[in-house]
């Protein structure tokens, strides 16, 4: 099935020009200047939080936010806190040029069910924060995945699923399946068969089982299967994360603590991918991925802890 036209791809740019916008420039140079902190500056953090250790970029500006209140999107007009979950663009109280910038190795599809609520949805955080490479469609909108199948995966657990490090391996497989498939041609001589699929294999489009995207599902677990038996996902290497705790502060009533919301899914598959395929140490690259999220978690903690109601309602 074609990709719609019709459909509506949320992004702040979908093409990307050679020299990027002056903004996004000015948040490059300034992710430099940033302080790497251990943790948030909201307040202080028990010493088991798994959120702690992070380093994140000054969220002075979240705090500022958090203290003058719910602000106007410069977009649509709305009136939200710290970013507009419509138009995926910080609010006016809170600068562009004051976020961090993340880089990531690889781009990023996210579907969102359309159920999801947008102001309860991680998956916003990823677009803001790294927005050259992550892409959010509400379904049934899908890109088409059919003759990319070696090169994307989907992040979701079953039994046909793969371990991050095993990527590569099973991208490997595909590759070679697809040549065999393309040289099957009974009328051709077994001898001509066996070098044009030899010279397909040597071919460099063939030889590269980099992975190049990978897709996330945004939705409820019970919302989930919906998307996840589109057949335009049918085929993609399935991939399952390890096994983590979640921090998110919305847990789904009757699930493990080990769901994960989205932008942590996110998170700890760039920060495994890191490790297990490109064989390089985590200094944590990827973390300002939490900036948001941190800064929230750590406010409704405080805000638990101190029976602050109005702090809560400014999270939801």
């Amino acid at each position: 099935m074609c990709f719609r036209n019709t459909c509506v791809n949320f992004g702040l740019n979908e093409k990307m020009s050679l020299n990027p916008p002056i903004f996004l420039k000015e948040r490059e140079e300034n992710n430099s200047k940033f302080v790497e902190i251990q943790q948030s500056q909201t307040a202080p953090i028990a010493s088991e939080d798994p959120l702690q250790n992070l380093c994140l970029a000054s969220q002075e500006v979240l705090q500022k936010a958090q203290q003058s209140g719910r602000s106007r999107c410069l977009k649509c007009g709305g009136s939200r806190m710290f970013y507009c979950y419509t138009c995926y663009v910080p609010v006016e109280n809170v600068p562009l040029e004051q976020m961090p910038l993340v880089k990531l190795p690889l781009k990023i599809d996210i579907i969102k069910h359309p159920n999801e609520t947008d102001g309860k949805s991680t998956a916003i955080h990823a677009k803001l924060l790294a927005p050259d490479f992550v892409n959010i469609y509400t379904y049934p909108c899908i890109p088409e995945y059919e003759e990319k199948d070696h090169e994307v995966a989907l992040v979701f657990p079953g039994p046909k699923s793969v371990s991050i490090k095993d990527i590569s391996f099973h991208l490997q497989k595909r590759i070679q399946n697809n040549v065999r498939g393309k040289n099957d041609d009974p009328d051709k001589p077994s001898t001509k068969r066996k070098k044009t699929e030899e010279e397909d294999l040597n071919d460099s489009k063939f030889k590269d089982t980099t992975l190049k995207k990978i897709i996330f599902i945004d939705s409820t677990w019970n919302q989930t299967n919906k998307i996840f038996t589109d057949e335009r996902l049918q085929g993609l290497l399935q991939v399952e994360l390890k096994t983590r705790k979640t921090c998110f502060w919305r847990h789904q009533k009757g699930k493990p603590d080990t769901f994960l919301s989205t932008i942590e899914a996110i998170y700890y598959f760039l920060v495994d991918y890191h490790t297990d395929i490109l064989k390089e140490k985590y200094k944590g690259q990827y973390d300002n991925l939490l900036f948001f999220y941190s800064f929230m978690y750590q406010l409704i903690k405080n805000a638990k802890c101190s029976g602050d109601k109005e702090t809560r309602k400014l999270t939801h």
